[in-house]
């Protein structure tokens, strides 16, 4: 039904019922079992109400509120449509950024593969790389499904520890991809400390070989 603005001209409280003025000039009978404030209406109170019948076909207000009522709740209900909004544009524009800080991330192996092609590099830690990359994760999809069938989660900090050891770029590819851990900001530059953490292990390992080339890619990275 159609909702109607409109006032209260009349009202006899000994009945229990009253009129409602239309916009249009119409006055509309309305009962007090209609009116759905817990107390009684007061003449000229602005109201909101639905044109209806009577069991004789007459037509009567129903569903009768208060103007005042019914905009407060409209407008939390449009202040939260409004945050809820914001809240998955700044997901959005948060995801977006992940992704492509996955593909640098991605690109990162790459450095490793060429940097042990020029005898820089140990092919072994490449391969700690690749692996930790892979436990780490594995260990972000595991910690979810425990979160989701509320099983024993795995400590952020082990994953963080992980993360540390050489698995970030699992875990940054777990958190664009299984969205993971991706909405705590806390969680996020805990987990971007141990990416540096991780960089200036790497770098100590190259000790001068390489070290240009990393540094690029660092400063792609920030």
């Amino acid at each position: 039904m159609n909702k109607q603005q409109g006032t209260v001209k009349k009202w006899q409280d000994d009945k229990g019922f009253g009129f409602i003025e239309t916009e249009a000039g119409e006055s509309v009978f309305f009962h007090a079992s209609e009116f759905r404030a817990q107390r009684r209406p007061d003449i000229g109170e602005a109201v909101v109400f639905s044109i209806g019948q009577d069991a004789e076909g007459r037509r009567r207000a129903k569903q009768v509120q208060e103007l005042g009522f019914v905009q407060q709740k409209m407008a939390q209900k449009n202040k939260q449509i409004r945050q809820r909004n914001q809240t998955r544009s700044h997901q959005a524009d948060f995801e977006a950024g992940q992704k492509k800080r996955s593909l640098l991330g991605m690109a990162f192996y790459g450095v490793l593969v060429l940097l042990a092609a020029m005898d820089k590099l140990s092919w072994l830690v490449v391969g700690w790389y690749i692996v930790l990359g892979i436990i780490t994760y594995g260990m972000y999809a595991k910690d979810k499904a425990a979160a989701q069938s509320g099983d024993w989660r795995t400590p952020e900090s082990t994953l963080h520890v992980l993360s540390a050891l050489g698995g970030w770029i699992g875990a940054l590819l777990a958190q664009t991809y299984l969205r993971h851990k991706s909405q705590k900001p806390e969680f996020r530059v805990t987990y971007y400390l141990t990416v540096v953490v991780n960089m200036a292990g790497l770098l100590f390992l190259l000790a001068g070989g390489g070290l240009e080339t990393l540094k690029e890619l660092l400063d792609s990275l920030m």
